[in-house]
């Protein structure tokens, strides 16, 4: 099976991670397929909206480290990660995430590019960027801030502290906490709802919210600059090699 499985009912496409064996972490190939789907539902007037989900008690632990440490000796190098990016960023369709498990990372981050959040009462989100040398991204240091504040953004970004599902509720990065079980149906009963609202309408209200986007892409541009210096600092290299020791224990 594919490590991720796209899907549409009706006018709702479905993002998921199907990786489990390794938590749901995301390969350059995994993110070149996110934003294929995403760039599709832009362009395709029979998807109304998408949804990201993950597997039961695992939405995504992030970024595969393999992909990080070929990018951090200078092996290799991609743009899937940025497309997947630009495309969370500027995508024209709602996007609502269900998340059950662990959100680490990217998979954190994305979520503050969602219009609705759902989680379990067992999710829990955390971003170890800066303890492994690294910044945050996905213009999370620019979205984090407005939705929940200087003091909860800097807890959860640079301080690396753990979110449970209460508290990313209370912080304003999740919407409702829906029981396990009820988590992917609640989820996809509310794309529904939308996807049925009149498009343009539902356009046109969306980017109100949003606001203009030329400044979240200005700061994903930024972070990313950070971000690629970073993976190839000796200090990010010292903190990798650090964390895979004590993995391997």
């Amino acid at each position: 099976m594919a490590d991720i499985e796209v899907a549409r009912t009706g006018r709702v496409q479905t993002i998921r991670f199907n990786r489990v064996n390794k938590k749901n972490a995301i390969t350059r190939a995994m993110y070149q397929t996110m934003a294929d789907a995403l760039t599709e539902a832009d362009a395709n007037a029979q998807i109304g909206v998408s949804v990201l989900l993950g597997q039961p008690d695992v939405f995504t632990s992030g970024n595969d480290l393999v992909d990080f440490m070929a990018v951090a000796t200078g092996a290799e190098h991609g743009g899937e990660v940025g497309e997947y990016l630009k495309a969370i960023a500027t995508g024209s369709k709602p996007l609502i995430a269900a998340v059950d498990g662990l959100a680490v990372g990217v998979g954190c981050t994305t979520l503050l590019h969602c219009d609705l959040v759902y989680a379990s009462p067992r999710a829990w989100m955390q971003t170890p960027f800066v303890d492994l040398g690294l910044v945050p991204e996905a213009a999370s240091s620019l979205l984090a801030p407005r939705l929940m504040g200087h003091q909860w953004a800097f807890e959860l970004l640079v301080l690396g502290e753990r979110f449970d599902a209460e508290r990313a509720a209370r912080a304003g990065l999740v919407n409702e906490l829906i029981r396990p079980d009820h988590l992917e149906s609640h989820a996809l009963a509310v794309a529904d709802r939308l996807a049925d609202k009149p498009p343009e309408a539902l356009a046109i209200s969306r980017q109100l919210l949003r606001g203009n986007r030329q400044e979240i892409v200005a700061r994903l541009h930024e972070e990313s600059e950070h971000f690629s210096q970073r993976l190839k600092s000796e200090e990010a290299r010292n903190a990798f090699m650090t964390f895979m020791q004590k993995k391997a224990k």
